[in-house]
């Protein structure tokens, strides 16, 4: 059975697309909780008065966002080029 997968499957790019796939798994979970994050916090830091925390957790929200926008983005463009 190994021989036969040997001539068909190509080992080297599916681990590829599996190392590929993790990353993004990652990353994209990771860019959307620091999205949650930044946003409730800079609510509650608006509640508290609290200004300049405010913005910078509103910027950390708005980076995350960015990074999870981008990402889809990326997704589609190599999505519809194969």
């Amino acid at each position: 059975m190994t021989v036969i997968a040997e001539a068909i499957v190509d080992w080297a790019t599916i681990g590829k697309v599996i190392a590929a796939a993790l990353i993004a798994t990652i990353g994209a979970s990771f860019a959307f909780s620091l999205a949650v994050l930044g946003t409730t916090r800079s609510m509650e830091m608006r509640r508290s008065r609290r200004g300049p925390e405010a913005t910078a957790f509103a910027v950390l929200g708005l980076f995350g966002a960015a990074v999870v926008v981008a990402a889809i983005v990326g997704g589609i463009i190599v999505m519809s080029s194969k």
